[in-house]
């Protein structure tokens, strides 16, 4: 991957809360926003505004899945600001909402966690 979209995405990984615009991200590489634009996409097949949200989601699934914290938390945490938006947003991607894909998951891993607990019993 070109350095100066490595540089970009690990700006955007430091911290999710940040506001990143294209014009700082592009003005950051020294290239203009249209160049900056192509280069992103041609290194990682989206635009510099999705890949974000996506790394957004993926943070936001993952803490769900390994905290305690609720939604409302999870979601400032990763800079998504807009309740909406980012319910719809994560149905989009992982066909359910933050809260029923929590519900989903950690009823998942109680069910495991009995199962092998007990196996461990029968044993």
């Amino acid at each position: 991957m070109d350095v100066r979209v490595q540089n970009i995405v690990t700006l955007m990984r430091r911290d999710l809360r940040a506001k990143l615009k294209l014009n700082d991200m592009a003005r950051a590489v020294n290239l203009t926003s249209f160049h900056f634009c192509h280069l992103f996409k041609a290194q990682t097949g989206s635009s510099p505004a999705k890949y974000l949200k996506t790394l957004r989601l993926e943070r936001a699934r993952e803490l769900l899945e390994t905290t305690l914290l609720n939604v409302k938390e999870i979601r400032a945490l990763v800079g998504l600001n807009d309740e909406s938006h980012f319910a719809r947003d994560f149905r989009v991607t992982y066909g359910l909402t933050p809260q029923q894909y929590r519900e989903r998951y950690l009823g998942h891993a109680l069910t495991k966690k009995d199962e092998i607990e007990q196996s461990r019993i029968n044993s």
